[in-house]
């Protein structure tokens, strides 16, 4: 089952956590509110993520005595804080194994693009600044409440991104533990009982199996405690959706919302409408929403699968983000905006467990958004590599 050790590496001094934290970089769109806030940041880790000089980034803030080394390994209980709701899981160095061996499932297909990036960075630098967000369904919230109960935060802030992202305002405490703790053995222990399921940043993982990673660095949380949102689209058609529109069902309706399952909510400078689903296939990919949209409404705007990536035609958005779907349309961007109802756990794992025995059973791309996200920078990984020295 699904191996993990304590992590050693860099990691912030002090309240300068606050400064050096950022969301994921694959969610920080180029040209957005979110990224020049972060531009303006100079010790932001997106210097790092997403900057032209990666490696004197790194160098500046250590430079700045803003980083220290810990050799120390330790687990990171993390408690995130956001509106009435609070989520805690622990950072990992997890082992890494090949898909086929069933200890890190997954459940989607990645892009190319995202792997090459994360694997140039890593090679400039020998470490792993974001982690691969893992679920388990082993009874770990427990032991993570009793650490919280019983530690002293290591830092504790709020993050502030100008109200640009959805992690903005989320009130985070990091507990350290040491791997050789009783709490860090208990964690170890109920953590390797089974397997773990990706949930986010499956690129970040298969980057770490392209580098031979003898580990990667990773969060990871009860099933339970994970929120998944839908991911919403709006789109470009090759045919635009006014000369549809007498071909589909739809049923006119007073606003946009996210729907039920197996229903999809529409907006366009028209209104707003609902589709229902003609028909739900039982194989476990074939039955989600996505899945559905994609053969159902795809085909009469003149879009294929290898069109999803294409900035041309598609662009996502997470469920918190309607009125921003509504306004691209308003403004002429995209010609139609799509709500989906979110997958849920139950979904993702039918999925997830299918794709053992057959590798090709995954969900499409852009299938789930796992809210909030895990901020960036709290550990920076020193990875190691099959059969080589430690960075």
């Amino acid at each position: 089952m699904a191996q993990v050790k304590g992590l050693v590496g860099l990691r912030p001094v002090g309240d300068s956590i606050a400064s050096i934290t950022c969301p994921p970089y694959d969610v920080i769109k180029e040209g957005s509110p979110l990224e020049r806030v972060l531009k303006q940041s100079e010790n932001s880790l997106y210097h790092i993520t997403l900057g032209s000089e990666p490696v004197k980034a790194l160098a500046r803030l250590q430079a700045k005595g803003l980083l220290q080394e810990d050799e120390t390994p330790c687990f990171y209980v993390y408690e995130q804080v956001y509106g009435k709701e609070m989520r805690r899981g622990v950072f990992t160095a997890t082992e890494v194994t090949d898909y086929r061996f069933g200890n890190i499932i997954r459940h989607e297909k990645t892009f190319d693009d995202k792997v090459k990036g994360r694997l140039a960075l890593r090679e400039k630098t020998g470490y792993t600044f974001e982690p691969v967000f893992l679920l388990t369904e082993a009874p770990l919230r427990a032991v993570l409440d009793e650490v919280a109960r019983r530690y002293t935060p290591e830092y504790e802030f709020t993050s502030d991104f100008g109200k640009h992202s959805e992690l903005h305002g989320i009130k985070n405490r990091i507990f350290r533990v040491e791997e050789e703790s009783e709490e860090g053995q208990r964690i170890k222990e109920l953590i390797a009982s089974g397997p773990l399921y990706i949930a986010d940043g499956h690129h970040r993982y298969h980057a770490s199996l392209l580098n031979k990673q003898t580990h990667c660095l990773a969060y990871i949380c009860q099933g339970a405690d994970a929120r998944i949102q839908a991911y919403n689209r709006v789109i470009n058609g090759l045919v635009k959706f006014t000369d549809i529109e007498q071909k589909l069902p739809l049923v006119r309706t007073s606003e946009f919302k996210t729907p039920a399952k197996h229903s999809f909510a529409l907006y366009t400078k028209e209104g707003s409408f609902l589709l229902k689903a003609a028909h739900v296939p039982d194989a476990p990919v074939g039955r989600l929403d996505c899945s559905i949209l994609e053969k159902e409404l795809y085909p009469h705007l003149g879009l294929t699968h290898a069109m999803i990536t294409d900035h041309r035609y598609f662009d996502y958005y997470p469920e918190d983000d309607l009125e921003k779907m509504k306004a691209v349309v308003d403004a002429g961007k995209y010609d139609l905006a799509v709500a989906l109802h979110p997958v849920s756990l139950e979904e993702l794992l039918a999925v997830a467990n299918a794709g053992i025995k057959d590798p090709n059973i995954v969900m499409p791309e852009k299938s789930t958004f796992f809210a909030p996200k895990i901020l960036s920078g709290i550990f920076i990984y020193r990875h190691e590599k099959v059969g080589s020295q430690k960075y």
